[in-house]
């Protein structure tokens, strides 16, 4: 596969953002690309689910071959097993004439189906047994028919209450969901809603030929504390709306709260699971980022101390400290004339260090939960006393929302 890198494919997709939670989205898609196993994309309405397939296609090896984009939701019950396994001629009242559904068009590609969580019980069988054998039978036939698809899928719902209500297959959720892309609320996403608004303002203005729009300070930080309910796509919605609309270029938060009010009650959402799941990835890749940070500074130390003791060749200083610096640095070699002591720098740059490493460090038994817990609230508390106790300098320097930093204190009583 071609090398790839998230500034690549934000280039090449038009995504907008330095969310943490985003870029581990895009690392997943860009990682299971080149495989064959079903994806499950969780994520609320509106928050650009849609790029994930479009990613894992374009860098996998079925990309010469045909993608398309079902709308599970949108296709009427009686009519979907046609549109997705085809139809013989007479198999029902208007099929006039053989017709091949989404999977046997698409052999050798990709299919999408978004909004997998609204497909009927009887279509869920039918996905299954594709999923499982790479066979189908189209509506009014009796003959089996092979296809080889790669699926992903994506929903807003809570496919575990789904499953409980008996609306979902269980075993074909797990079928779909061999590996999990979670995309991230744009309540999460704080820090990125200037770029975003900044680049629909843009696009907005050479749409339709004016100077494009801009906010203060106080109408930005209006936008970042907002809910956004309906995610990227209300804010697109809005600036659209604000462009065509507003003479004044520069949108003060009067004006803005003409278009979102303060203290609307707030829009309850539909996928609780996703909004659950997506918490603690966010609060787990808290915990990584933690750890990743202070693994870089102690090895950015080390590097630092191994140079400066490198620089002094003061026999005296390596006896009296031998002990410690094998310790930190590892083996230390004597030179021919036993005068001096060399060291092998066993820093690891920024390069080397990755989660995974930081993820089979949280397996050892040293680091119990209890002490992850302790460093969390100790990095909390620095941020916090940092930042003069001001929550929002707080969160947005930790990379965290402002309600996943209230929780926090509440939790740990700071």
């Amino acid at each position: 596969m071609e090398s790839v890198s998230i500034q690549n494919i934000k280039q090449k997709f038009g995504i907008i953002g330095y969310d943490y939670a985003l870029h581990r989205a895009l690392e997943k898609a860009i990682q299971v690309a080149p495989t064959d196993i079903s994806v499950l994309v969780l994520g609320e309405s509106g928050v650009g689910k849609e790029f994930i397939p479009k990613i894992i296609h374009q860098y996998s090896c079925r990309k010469h071959h045909g993608y398309i984009a079902v709308n599970c939701g949108a296709i009427p019950e009686g009519t979907i097993d046609s549109e997705l396994f085809g139809h013989e001629k007479g198999s029902f009242t208007g099929a006039t004439s053989m017709r091949k559904g989404y999977f046997e068009g698409s052999n050798g590609g990709t299919i999408f189906l978004d909004e997998v969580g609204e497909l009927p019980l009887t279509t869920q069988v039918r996905l299954l047994r594709i999923l499982e054998s790479g066979e189908f039978i189209k509506v009014g036939s009796s003959k089996i028919q092979k296809t080889n698809i790669r699926i992903v899928a994506a929903t807003n719902l809570n496919m575990i209450e789904s499953i409980q209500k008996g609306k979902f297959r269980e075993d074909l959720y797990y079928r779909l969901n061999t590996v999990q892309i979670n995309v991230p609320p744009l309540r999460f996403r704080k820090n990125d809603i200037k770029f975003l608004f900044k680049k629909f303002s843009n696009d907005f203005a050479e749409k339709y030929h004016m100077p494009p729009v801009t906010l203060t300070d106080e109408s930005l930080r209006y936008l970042e504390d907002y809910s956004w309910p309906g995610n990227i796509r209300q804010l697109k919605n809005l600036t659209e709306q604000i462009s065509v609309v507003e003479t004044k270029r520069e949108i003060s938060v009067e004006k803005l709260k003409e278009y979102i009010p303060e203290n609307i009650p707030s829009i309850s959402f539909s996928n609780h699971n996703v909004i659950e799941t997506s918490f603690h990835d966010r609060e787990r890749d808290f915990l990584y980022q933690i750890l990743f940070d202070m693994k870089k500074n102690f090895n950015d130390l080390k590097s630092i101390t191994f140079q400066l003791i490198k620089n002094n060749s003061d026999d005296k200083f390596f006896e009296e400290n031998q002990q410690l610096m094998e310790k930190v640095f590892g083996k230390i070699i004597h030179n021919r004339d036993d005068s001096i002591f060399q060291l092998e720098d066993s820093s690891k740059s920024e390069e080397d260090l990755d989660y995974e490493e930081v993820e089979e460090d949280l397996s050892k038994n040293e680091l119990s939960s209890f002490s992850l817990q302790k460093k969390e609230i100790e990095f909390i508390q620095k941020a916090l006393k940092k930042n003069n106790g001001r929550r929002r300098k707080t969160a947005k320097e930790l990379g965290i929302s402002e309600r996943t930093l209230y929780r926090k204190i509440k939790q740990y009583g700071l």
